[in-house]
């Protein structure tokens, strides 16, 4: 079993050394990109208010609580209880608002679809462009965590892509890669 695996990997590793590969790096890209600097300081500061807005409801809760732990003995049973549904409900407040600002479908995660998306399509679309016009049949994208130990420069596309989206190449220290020395 193990020589059919050997095989087939051997087989794998010998069609893919006939394909011509690229990679880029995004975040390279993306950094010079002033759209997404934008759009990221947009969520950014979104973020930021909401957390702020989430830290008051949460130190609300805990001064509810600390007055009622500093008033229990003083209240009778039915005002402990109004106490305590009051500070189930102030919980739930600050879960249900955490949830609808930073959850999987909250409004955090809707504005960045609505705002990083279409310079991450403008993008992509360039990477296409970049793959047809050299006749790549793969482009990798380091930055989106893709493991390389090593990399020829000659396969770097990222500064190809930055010129098909209009982005300047000539900044100095940007180089994406020296591994290929």
């Amino acid at each position: 079993m193990r020589t059919f695996f050997f095989i087939l990997a051997i087989s794998a590793l010998s069609s893919l050394s006939a394909q011509k590969t690229g990679f880029i790096d995004s975040d390279l890209i993306l950094g010079k990109m002033p759209e997404y600097k934008s759009a990221q300081k947009q969520l950014d500061d979104l973020a930021t208010k909401w957390q702020q807005d989430a830290a008051e409801l949460q130190q609300k809760l805990d001064q509810m609580y600390k007055d009622y732990k500093a008033e229990e003995v003083l209240l009778t049973s039915d005002q402990k209880r109004k106490r305590e549904e009051s500070i189930l409900a102030k919980e739930k407040e600050l879960f249900q608002f955490r949830e609808d600002k930073f959850g999987q479908t909250g409004e955090l995660f809707k504005k960045r679809e609505e705002l990083i998306k279409p310079v991450q399509d403008k993008v992509f679309d360039a990477v296409q462009k970049v793959a047809k016009k050299e006749g790549l049949d793969f482009i990798f994208d380091k930055a989106g965590g893709a493991l390389m130990m090593y990399a020829n420069v000659k396969y770097d596309k990222t500064f190809e892509v930055m010129e098909e989206l209009g982005i300047p190449t000539d900044t100095p220290g940007t180089t994406p890669v020296n591994s290929g020395k």
